[in-house]
């Protein structure tokens, strides 16, 4: 049997529609630590970040207090250069002629406020951002709450992200769900979804 025609596209930001969003490494290099260690000291706030349960300066508060390091600067807009795929905006694009197409990003508010006003959001017809819902991926209510909002089942989305297990998550729900590295390959997948559906 046919599956439904798409009718909701649901986008990951970082490493998708856009380039060089992580900013792990730049930071760890300007605090003078490994790429682990940062990233050992920073999971569990950051976590609590991308959720929206604590702020900026909650965050880089708690950090300091736990590295031993005095951070007086939000390092993670600092060091925030996103770029976006060229390809992936035209594509998505051309998608919402006949579709909804929407951002489904794990982010932080600075990143956000910086895509805002870089317009890297202007191509969606909505954003939905952990930080302001309160979900993040993988966890299955993420999904469920886009699918909610936007008034459509699990069988009529399609998700794209660059992490394997935030695909295989949204998969498990009935989503069909693309694993993101390169946009020639992510026009094949779509252009055989939208042939399959009907």
């Amino acid at each position: 049997m046919d599956e439904p025609v798409p009718k909701l596209f649901i986008f990951d930001m970082g490493g998708v529609v856009s380039r060089n969003t992580n900013v792990s490494f730049p930071i760890a290099e300007h605090l003078g630590l490994t790429h682990e260690r940062f990233t050992e000291l920073a999971r569990e706030g950051f976590l609590k970040l991308i959720t929206g349960a604590i702020s900026g300066p909650e965050f880089w508060e708690s950090f300091s207090n736990t590295s031993g390091l005095e951070v007086h600067e939000d390092l993670l807009a600092r060091f925030f250069r996103p770029h976006p795929d060229a390809e992936v905006v035209e594509l998505v694009r051309r998608l919402r002629r006949n579709a909804r197409v929407v951002v489904g990003t794990n982010t932080v508010e600075s990143h956000y406020r910086i895509h805002l006003e870089r317009g890297d959001y202007a191509p969606f017809d909505a954003v939905y951002a952990s930080h302001r819902i309160g979900l993040a991926k993988p966890d299955p209510a993420f999904y469920n709450y886009i699918l909610q909002q936007e008034g459509r089942t699990a069988a009529e989305a399609v998700f794209v992200d660059d992490l394997p297990e935030n695909v295989r998550a949204a998969a498990a729900l009935g989503i069909r769900a693309f694993h993101f590295s390169a946009a020639a390959g992510l026009k094949k997948q779509i252009e055989e979804a939208l042939r399959s559906g009907g």
